[in-house]
């Protein structure tokens, strides 16, 4: 058996004469967390979808968890959990007969037992019979990986399984997804959320159908090869308008009562900074966040829609 949950190669998907996902290669390890980042549009459903037989890939070659993912997808799709956007469950049905029903599609055996296994993993077992339309969004979101852990998957595709869940059940979920992969099921996660990505073991950043960098968190931070200034004081709206437009300045983002200034020539970057510098000001040099190398993806990749 392969390392790799997902070994891919070249993967490519086009829609008429636009390519949403560009020949991108990706290896996941089993029991890895791994999280797929990008701006709305850049291909991420798109690509989790072929990987789990939905979608057939135009080029490429590979394999989900040693399946042919051109020849294979029956197969992948019994050995996949895979939670969409949106809640897509039976909302006048009750949580344990949503969860019977997928156990019927996938003919799990002794459908009853496993049903009542993932209630009480999910802690869904006290409101077992309430309505799936009645449920709060964190809820829901337990319904929906109850739901995709029920046949027993080696993989599990989230496609931005948090958005809309408040903090505390985001907490909760991830806690879950750790556990998952430390009992050996491998993820691949789509999210927005910077702080979830910082919980991934590993990353690949997508941009409109480009694979753009990929590593841990310190490695794709190093790649970026940015330089960043944190800047506190009053009037940061004045020094913001005097820092954009100028060589090297690249990203002027407010944080709070702070802005961040970054830019990948560090020479220009300090020279402009230098031009506006005060002494009203405190000027920090400081390591670039996630979120500046993300903006910064952000701004070089080309929308292939434009």
């Amino acid at each position: 058996m392969s390392d790799f949950a997902i070994d891919v190669a070249g993967v490519t998907k086009r829609f008429g004469d636009k390519t949403v996902v560009n020949a991108i290669d990706l290896q996941v390890r089993r029991g890895e967390i791994y999280g797929f980042l990008g701006p709305n549009g850049s291909g991420k459903t798109t690509f989790i979808r072929m990987l789990c037989g939905l979608l057939t890939p135009d080029a490429g070659r590979g394999t989900c968890l040693g399946f042919d993912v051109l020849r294979q997808q029956a197969e992948i799709k019994r050995h996949v959990g895979y939670m969409t956007q949106r809640f897509s469950y039976y909302e006048d049905l009750s949580i344990r007969e949503n969860l019977d029903f997928i156990a019927r599609i996938y003919a799990v055996p002794d459908r009853a037992a496993a049903v009542q296994r993932s209630l009480e993993r999910l802690r869904l077992a006290n409101r077992s019979h309430q309505l799936a339309g009645e449920l709060s969004g964190g809820w829901k979101q337990r319904l929906a990986l109850a739901a995709c852990l029920i046949h027993s998957p080696q993989l599990l595709l989230l496609d931005e399984p948090t958005a809309g869940v408040d903090p505390k059940a985001r907490r909760d979920f991830w806690d879950e997804i750790h556990q998952l992969a430390a009992d050996g099921l491998t993820v691949l996660i789509t999210t927005h959320y910077m702080d979830e990505a910082e919980r991934c073991h590993r990353l690949a950043y997508l941009a409109y159908g480009q694979l753009l960098a990929r590593g841990t968190v310190a490695d794709v931070i190093a790649s970026a090869k940015l330089t960043t200034w944190i800047v506190a004081g009053p009037r940061l709206r004045a020094i913001a308008d005097a820092l954009r437009g100028r060589a090297g300045v690249e990203q002027v983002v407010a944080f709070g009562n702070t802005l961040h200034v970054s830019g990948r020539e560090a020479a220009q970057l300090d020279a402009a900074i230098a031009a506006v510098r005060d002494a009203g000001h405190t000027w920090t040099r400081a390591a670039a966040s996630l979120e500046d190398v993300f903006i910064g993806l952000m701004d070089t990749a080309r929308d292939n829609f434009a």
